[in-house]
């Protein structure tokens, strides 16, 4: 089975039911991450969750097998949440199929969710003709389409919501639907709605549970680094230390940019100039216009395959963090000072 944001809706229940493989890919990794948890949340007994990486499954191909087959630790029902990176979870994966096709016991159920893979990499290719599994493929939404996303969240929560209202959450989340959806359950709760008692929302409901997100502390730091404002960056720095922002949540502040900026990038025309392309889009409202200086500049230093290495360094980076979390702090500053120089001396050869 195949799947995009369009239509996984629609499929979600049918997979859920039927399917013992997921795999959500596509550059958009906070929607492919909502996908894995609504999914989770469909099955009929999720019972423990069994986290793996990538990288545990490329050092050793035969354990999700194995860990898919094992009984959970009260021996009861589990499901496998592998984050990966590409094709990393192709040969474990190939080897699980062969196990269910051999009929070797009763597996639980294994969900992917792969950056910087997409429905042509070898792992969908190895899925999606399979009727036991499920390859969805998600791009970032541009603000009208989580506008109407958080609206859909909205009624399945009982919250009405304008369109207004859903456009300030759809900002403020940073088009990040995990994010977006943490609004809209905040603004249930507070309003104390359900399905069943619906209540319509306020501006100042949303202006009382907090809209902000945790990306208002992490973006001055985003955009010195992106921008190669390295003046900017030891109180930046310092700042991170002081507040204890969370250094994968910084990261992924990180990556939904660098997805923006890839989107702004394929959608440019040959010849035209960064700046004013994003003006453009902020006037058609696809760009936030407080966003625009930053992207704009972002954008002259971040293209092409610039971008694509900066992508495969915060991935690369990602990993890092999850399996050196106590030292997530000093990882993450020194290689946060090095995109900023690189961004900076991408600004001396424009001027050059």
């Amino acid at each position: 089975m195949k799947a995009t944001q369009k239509d996984f809706a629609a499929a979600a229940p049918r997979a859920a039911r039927d399917a013992k493989v997921f795999f959500f890919c596509g550059p958009d990794e906070a929607g492919a991450a909502a996908a894995a948890q609504r999914i989770a949340a469909m099955l009929q007994d999720p019972g423990e969750r069994v986290d793996l990486t990538g990288g545990d499954l490329r050092r050793d191909p035969v354990l999700l097998a194995d860990e898919a087959r094992s009984n959970s630790l009260f021996a009861g029902a589990r499901h496998i949440v592998v984050r990966a990176s590409g094709d990393e979870a192709h040969d474990a994966l190939a080897n699980h199929l062969a196990a269910i096709d051999n009929g070797d016991g009763a597996p639980c159920p294994v969900l992917v969710v792969a950056t910087s893979a997409t429905d042509k990499s070898r792992t969908a290719k190895l899925l999606e003709k399979r009727s036991d599994a499920l390859v969805a493929m998600f791009y970032p939404p541009d603000l009208g389409q989580l506008r109407d996303a958080v609206r859909t969240m909205g009624d399945q929560a009982g919250v009405a919501l304008s369109g207004d209202l859903a456009e300030r959450i759809a900002r403020a989340a940073g088009l990040d639907v995990r994010l977006a959806q943490s609004e809209v359950t905040k603004l249930a709760l507070y309003l104390d709605a359900g399905p069943s008692a619906p209540v319509t929302a306020t501006a100042e409901a949303l202006d009382t549970i907090g809209a902000r997100t945790e990306d208002d502390g992490f973006m001055p730091l985003v955009n010195a680094v992106l921008s190669g404002r390295t003046a900017e960056l030891p109180g930046e720095l310092h700042r991170m230390r002081e507040v204890s922002l969370n250094p994968v949540g910084l990261l992924l502040a990180f990556e939904r940019r660098a997805a923006q900026l890839a989107q702004l990038d394929a959608r440019m025309g040959r010849g035209e100039k960064p700046k004013a392309f994003v003006q453009a889009e902020t006037r058609a409202r696809r760009v936030f216009f407080k966003d625009a200086n930053d992207l704009g500049d972002q954008l002259e230093r971040w293209r092409g395959a610039r971008l694509e290495r900066l992508v495969a360094r915060l991935i690369e980076l990602h990993r890092a963090l999850l399996a050196n979390n106590a030292a997530g702090e000093t990882i993450l500053a020194n290689a946060l000072t090095a995109i900023a120089r690189a961004a900076r001396g991408q600004t001396s050869q424009r001027r050059a």
